[in-house]
């Protein structure tokens, strides 16, 4: 934790730091090869709406050793031309739900089940929704969602600039196109709970997007004032100051989501925690990743397009090149000097001393 801690510390001076910004263009290819296949996804196997979308009815049965398999095709035996789905809650208990059925074709269904079950028809609980409530809740979660949206943009663009604000409407629709095209492949059921969802991981997502802009926005002030950074390097910068933050929020808000959707789903066998907690963990993933690779990338790419942001960058490089060259021509001055050095100083003589008797013969003096 202290290693993370100081990581931190020097990605938020600048001291070390990754190129976000520079690499854009592979995340925008990641990105849109996902948003492909969670389209292509979306139009080949489309979206298994529950009944409070499409109208059915549910049955749910007191506690029994019947399995899952049986239960479907005694359900679908009954009602056919229906397809059956059914789930076993954590007490025992099966939720048998078929779609398209109304009052009078449930009775048979509930007398079925209740017969293979060896259990009183009264004891089967019976739940009818219609259509028409599910077309209202349908319209109410797109009219809920493009209010958020316009809220969205309309606060990003006066609290910061509008190129943040279509950035952030950007990264939105990438979040929720991503979420969308999963529950498409991996067949989970849409419910109202996946609405919930949904509108949720839009709250996730915009946060950690609102981070990275609010430090981007106060490190780029009275940004053409000066020489040595330009815009992108300076959004990498901010990238880099809360990449930590983001990491840790993300990874703390995903244990509970992974609690709720692998235990919580996969072993107590609750039907709506799947449907709520699959959005809210694909949806965290995916806006963390959106407001890190492709939010901020974005404003910089829109920013540069402005005639100040392509001034500035001429005179950082400018600027650079200048330093560049002087340290060339200091190294090279350097180099001359040691040369004259060495030339002047030549082969080392040797002391007079040592060259004193050299010559004379051996033997005593006389």
């Amino acid at each position: 934790m202290s290693k993370l801690g100081n990581l931190g510390a020097r990605l938020y001076r600048g001291e070390v730091g990754y190129d976000f910004i520079g690499k854009r263009k592979i995340w925008y290819g990641i990105s849109i090869l996902i948003t492909i296949t969670a389209i292509v996804g979306l139009a080949v196997r489309g979206l298994n709406f529950g009944i409070e979308f499409s109208g059915g009815a549910v049955f749910t049965t007191p506690k029994t050793s019947v399995s899952t398999a049986e239960a479907q095709h005694h359900a679908e035996s009954a009602a056919p031309g229906h397809q059956a789905m059914v789930q076993k809650l954590g007490n025992g208990t099966l939720r048998v739900q078929i779609s398209g059925l109304d009052t009078k074709q449930s009775l048979p269904v509930q007398e079925e089940i209740a017969k293979d079950l060896k259990v009183p028809v009264k004891d089967v609980n019976t739940q009818l929704v219609g259509p028409s409530w599910g077309e209202q809740i349908a319209d109410k979660a797109w009219l809920g969602l493009g209010i958020f949206m316009v809220l969205v943009v309309l606060y990003l663009a006066v609290a910061f600039e509008w190129r943040m604000a279509v950035a952030a409407l950007v990264a939105l629709i990438h979040d929720l196109t991503i979420t969308v095209g999963v529950y498409a492949l991996v067949g989970f059921e849409v419910t109202p709970g996946t609405v919930i969802g949904l509108l949720t991981i839009l709250g996730y997502s915009l946060y950690d997007t609102v981070v990275v802009f609010d430090s981007l926005k106060e490190a780029a002030k009275d940004i053409t004032k000066q020489s040595r950074f330009t815009y992108s390097e300076i959004a990498n910068r901010s990238i880099n100051g809360t990449l930590v933050r983001s990491i840790n929020t993300t990874v703390v808000a995903l244990l509970p989501v992974a609690g709720l959707l692998f235990v919580g789903g996969g072993v107590l066998g609750a039907g709506m925690l799947n449907d709520i907690s699959l959005a809210l963990f694909v949806g965290l993933a995916a806006g963390a990743y959106s407001s890190i690779f492709i939010a901020t990338p974005m404003v910089a790419d829109l920013k540069n397009g402005e005639p100040q942001m392509k001034a500035l960058a001429k005179r950082v490089a400018a600027k650079r090149a200048s330093a560049a060259a002087k340290e060339a021509a200091r190294q090279e001055e350097a180099g001359e000097a040691e040369a004259e050095d060495a030339a002047v100083v030549g082969p080392r003589s040797q002391p007079a001393a040592r060259n004193r008797n050299r010559g004379r013969t051996s033997g005593k003096r006389r």
